[in-house]
């Protein structure tokens, strides 16, 4: 058998962190570790998916009830059938992939072919905020080349306008986080353009998806909350050009890998996000990124403090994770 802890816990953002959805100023998180029989350990973060319900006492409840049928064969394609997707089984898949790694000593990137690793860039996300705060964060990233803003129903072009004025130069992402409908769209689509936004994420509710057909906009458009996993690239296709493939949404980094695999298949661009959470979190998505246009795995910099050997982010660009981290 492998032995299994599972331990809550809550890191602090730098700010207070906004949504269309909500606003926090920690991140909760359970850290999943693996032991196995020669000493060797394998670790997994999840924060989870908030707004489906997961907390971090469901996810913990979850490990646990399955840590019994953890042999000390189990390969992380067996845990697909023993969670379903989500957090739980996120932070117990990548657990199982650093044990593994760590036993064997071939890293999780030669493993799944993605070996030899590349630096990527990051997004550096700007939550929502009034336009004083808005201004001082587009000040304070200036260095960044690329950035992500999180909108809302009444706070958009606006948001986006001091942002350009602040930061003529970055590249830009826009999230509504499911906040707008389709004529709000129709309608910021164009200003946007002239603006510079490259990509527009989720902007409307999961379960409305169908209401983007037919969208003529020349910004791509990116499925996030719509999009869990292998499932759901049917229902996606021709309403989306990109997918933003989650950790914590899709269970895990074997079944990211899977989504990777499939996205071409059904003509999707890719995106790899995070749910927040520390550089252990961001250093298995970080395989995803490899092969992603669109790279969002800036949680560590959003939060006060990080694990020990963390990613080393340098105005946006993450360093290749080290071994000692994880994988």
């Amino acid at each position: 058998m492998i032995r299994c802890t599972v331990t809550i816990e809550r890191w602090a953002m730098r700010e207070v962190f906004a949504t269309s959805r909500d606003a926090i100023t920690h991140i909760p998180v359970i850290l999943v570790t693996l032991h196995g029989h020669h000493g060797h350990v394998g670790r997994g973060e999840a924060a989870g998916v908030d707004y489906a319900g997961e907390t971090p006492e469901s996810m913990q409840a979850q490990v646990l009830a399955v840590a019994p049928l953890l042999h000390a064969q189990i390969t992380p394609h067996e845990l697909q059938a023993v969670l379903p997707a989500g957090g739980a089984r996120n932070a117990l898949d990548c657990a199982l992939w650093d044990l593994r790694a760590k036993e064997t000593g071939i890293p999780v990137s030669v493993t799944v072919g993605l070996a030899p690793l590349r630096p990527v860039r990051t997004v550096l996300t700007l939550g929502l905020a009034d336009e004083v705060d808005t201004r001082r964060k587009a000040r304070d990233a200036r260095a960044y080349p690329e950035l992500k803003i999180k909108l809302d129903a009444d706070r958009h072009l606006d948001v986006v306008k001091i942002v350009r004025e602040e930061h003529p130069t970055a590249r830009l992402v826009v999230d509504a986080n499911q906040a707008w409908d389709r004529a709000l769209l129709d309608r910021l689509e164009p200003p946007m353009r002239d603006l510079g936004v490259e990509l527009i994420e989720q902007p409307v509710p999961h379960g409305q998806d169908e209401s983007l057909d037919g969208y003529r906009g020349l910004i791509p458009l990116a499925a996030d909350e719509s999009c869990v996993d292998r499932n759901s690239y049917p229902h996606l296709t021709g309403l989306y050009q990109s997918v933003n493939i989650k950790l914590d949404k899709c269970g895990g980094l074997t079944e990211a890998l899977a989504m990777m695999h499939a996205a071409h298949a059904h003509g999707f661009k890719l995106m790899v996000g995070n749910m927040c959470g520390t550089s252990l979190a961001m250093a298995p998505a970080f395989l995803i990124a490899q092969r992603c246009t669109h790279i969002d795995l800036d949680g560590p910099l959003l939060q006060v403090l990080d694990r020990d050997h963390p990613i080393v982010f340098d105005n946006g660009m993450m360093s290749v994770p080290d071994g000692a981290l994880w994988g």
